[in-house]
């Protein structure tokens, strides 16, 4: 049964209620005509509405019969069956086209992908902005100040942008976010203890988050490295070696610090052995059982977090991170970290940075029953950015496609920059 809507809405519309009007199959520009008697004088009345038609052009103008349904049945068997449009004609093949048998083929693959409907009826991955973890920067400041390797991301002042931030991702359905800060360097020291402070940034954005919006789902991330005079994310002996249980021992702490704010879900990235366990009872000794934990069980030595490391000005002061963070060339490792993290009571699995580590995502989804989240990290963000601007590709859908990526490799949660943005284009919006 076809459906016909008309709007009288000016015939130049772009869209209505988010129907796109320049491309919908269905959609024509009609006269309605109306008779206006001023007088003596009828006038004519020419207002332009758009007409639109679920089955396109063609309306449906049989006339009824009047017939029962016993009667139409019997029509038909008597060999009196009403007319119906003609079978349209096969459509022409430009000259040239070789004429050739068709190929024996039983199954073919493009008979399910050969219209949007199909297509959209077998779509096996989804993405929706309830995926996305919203990762913003804070500091001390007032003013929000731009990140120049990081198009588009701040600073954001604790007190004023971080909220205003905040409220524009939950307007477009984004509302889980993780937090990281700029610690002013006369805070760092070689052990950090101002990861644990309880009115340090971290804990005093989590309670304004907290008091502002109490259902929003925040993420803490736990490690050293923005608290550290060293810039690691543990604690470094005079040789240069991270010390593993002395750290864990301070994030200990700090993931107790982040919880009595009132932090939902407590990440530590450190990637130091033993961690996710002795975190895990720690909240629980204190009464916390009902924090998640969210480990950083894959995460990377990699390059594509330079960005990230200019935002935070976290950059190590000597060395490299690659005795405590995995080797890139490492898949089966994976795997030891995930059995590890999930005897010792992690919730989720994170995998990072994401899209270069497609395979890793899908080893731990294939052998893990627990959420696997992965994190788009700054250099992925930022090449996607920069091949933009430079008209190299269309970014919201290159956006879009590695959003989807992560979503179909199996992540159920995905950390990235874009989570604004790809929150307003799932929603419809543009700005």
């Amino acid at each position: 049964m076809a459906c016909t809507t008309i709007a009288s809405v000016p015939t130049n519309v772009q869209t209505i209620k988010r129907l796109d009007c320049q491309s919908y199959a269905g959609l024509r520009r009609v006269r309605n005509v109306r008779f206006i008697n001023a007088g003596n004088s009828i006038k004519l009345s020419m207002r332009p509405q758009l007409v639109v038609r679920a089955s396109g052009e063609h309306e449906i103008k049989a006339k009824k019969s009047g017939k029962s349904i016993q009667e139409c049945e019997a029509d038909v068997i008597a060999g009196n069956a009403p007319e119906a449009p003609p079978v349209p004609p096969k459509p022409a093949a430009p000259t040239g086209t070789p004429v050739i048998p068709a190929f024996p083929l039983k199954r073919r693959p493009r008979r399910n992908r050969r219209s949007p409907v199909l297509r959209a009826a077998f779509q096996e991955s989804h993405l929706s902005p309830s995926n996305f973890v919203y990762p913003l920067f804070i500091h001390e400041g007032e003013e929000d100040t731009p990140i120049g390797a990081m198009p588009g991301c701040y600073r954001l002042g604790w007190r004023h942008g971080l909220i205003e931030e905040v409220s524009k991702a939950r307007d477009v359905g984004v509302n889980s976010i993780v937090l990281f800060p700029k610690v002013p360097d006369g805070l760092k020291t070689p052990t950090g203890d101002e990861a644990f402070n309880e009115n340090g940034l971290v804990p005093r954005a989590i309670r304004l988050l907290k008091d502002k919006y109490p259902d929003l789902v925040i993420y803490t991330d736990v490690a050293l490295d923005p608290y550290s005079s060293d810039g690691h994310d543990g604690i470094c002996r005079e040789d240069g070696v991270i010390m593993n249980d002395e750290t864990v021992y301070q994030l200990c702490k700090q993931a107790v610090a982040q919880a009595r704010a009132g932090a939902d879900v407590i990440s530590p990235s450190d990637m130091m052995d033993g961690r996710v366990g002795a975190i895990r009872e720690a909240l629980d000794d204190e009464g916390f059982q009902h924090v998640s934990i969210m480990s950083y069980t894959a995460k990377y030595a990699s390059a594509f977090y330079g960005p990230f490391r200019e935002a935070l000005d976290s950059n190590p002061r000597f060395g490299d991170k690659k005795t405590y963070q995995m080797n890139p060339a490492n898949y089966r490792e994976a795997l030891v970290e995930a059995s590890a993290d999930e005897a010792e009571g992690a919730d989720m699995l994170l995998v990072k940075p994401a899209l270069p580590y497609l395979d890793v995502i899908r080893l731990l989804r294939d052998n893990s029953s627990l959420p696997i989240a992965a994190y788009q990290v700054s250099g992925e963000y930022s090449m996607i950015k920069a091949a933009g601007v430079l008209k190299m590709i269309d970014e919201e859908k290159v956006m879009m496609e590695s959003l989807m990526c992560l979503r179909r490799a199996g992540a159920d949660v995905i950390l990235t920059y874009f989570a604004l943005q790809a929150g307003r284009c799932l929603c419809g919006e543009k700005r």
